[in-house]
């Protein structure tokens, strides 16, 4: 295997991780409208997220950062292309962290709900987003000869997209609220599993249509065996919810975007990013990769970081790993 074919696997590795890990973060963060129902209960929706979800960004940080690195060509036309949508997701990821950090800084109603709302906006819309961009990587844009992107924003916005926004969407949504029912004890306990059970069934009838459409326009035998992978695990999550297995249900949700990933990458390599207009001007590993010798310096990075990031990161879920309840928020903080 050539150090590009690592690198994309590294890179599908990274996405892995942050939807896996900023997903549930998207999921609590627009359950904060739909879930709780008082602002003792949005607090506890919060808190469950907040020692984390800064955490979770980083591996948003590392791909974006390895993708320059390792495909300055992927990034180029990436990040030139799709130069709209990835603005707002970067604008909503400031003004969320904004909003977790001022929510509780002022004792005024307004002022939190103010906070609240730009959470659950801040949640949804890049949640839809990603879904959006990643559809569109999968099922190919206009980039022409000169491995640039010649279409238009209206372009992104097609029907394959737009469905994978809806998937990632609602996905995310139910990985939330898995993790809320995990993290959380009492009523809104209870009422998260059921929350997790209506957006869980839409998600699956979304997910298996999506996957579906990939498979057809895109897959081959390792896309199948990781879609089906992605299927199974999102019904037995379904199930371990209902019985109150709300770690299995959550490790399940979890394996479901793992495994939907692993299937829009198996799909897209050996190209990085597909031409709708010509085959022969396609990104792949080959043309948008940067030397030998960076991939090799990454390389040795990668060995040396990454081990450590994954530890402390492993200590931090450890160290607040207890569920927490409205009888733990403090009168003054909500």
């Amino acid at each position: 295997m050539e150090l590009h074919d690592v690198w994309f696997v590294l890179i599908a590795v990274l996405w892995t991780g942050y939807f896996f890990l900023e997903g549930f973060d998207f999921g609590i963060g627009v359950l904060t409208k739909l879930l709780a129902r008082d602002r003792a209960e949005k607090r506890v929706l919060i808190n469950t997220i907040g020692p984390v979800w800064d955490g979770n960004e980083v591996w948003l940080l590392t791909a974006g950062g390895a993708t320059f690195a390792a495909f300055p060509e992927w990034y180029a036309t990436l990040f030139s292309g799709f130069y709209l949508p990835l603005l707002l997701i970067l604008v909503c990821l400031i003004v969320r962290g904004v909003a977790f950090e001022y929510r509780a800084k002022r004792p005024e109603e307004q002022w939190q709900r103010n906070w609240e709302t730009a959470i659950f906006w801040t949640s949804l819309i890049p949640a839809f987003l990603w879904g959006v961009a990643f559809g569109n990587i999968v099922r190919g844009v206009k980039i022409d000869r000169n491995l640039e992107y010649v279409g238009t924003f209206w372009d992104l916005l097609n029907p394959y997209a737009l469905l994978g926004g809806l998937v990632t969407l609602t996905l995310f949504t139910f990985h939330g609220a898995v993790f809320a029912a995990l993290k959380t004890v009492g009523d809104i306990r209870e009422r998260a599993r059921k929350t997790a059970l209506r957006v869980g069934l839409v998600a699956a009838a979304l997910a298996l249509l999506f996957l579906l459409w990939t498979q057809i326009e895109n897959g081959d035998g390792k896309s199948l065996v990781a879609m089906v992978v992605a299927v199974a695990a999102l019904v037995a999550a379904l199930v371990a919810n209902q019985a109150g297995r709300e770690g299995w249900s959550f490790a399940l949700s979890g394996v479901t975007i793992v495994a939907a990933v692993a299937m829009l990458f198996l799909t897209l390599f050996p190209n990085v990013m597909p031409s709708s207009l010509n085959d022969a001007w396609s990104l792949t590993v080959t043309n948008a990769s940067s030397s030998p010798y960076t991939l090799k310096i990454m390389t040795w990075c990668a060995v040396i970081a990454t081990p450590i990031v994954v530890l402390y990161q492993s200590w931090t879920y450890w160290v607040f790993r207890k569920r927490i309840g409205t009888q733990h928020i403090a009168e003054a903080a909500h």
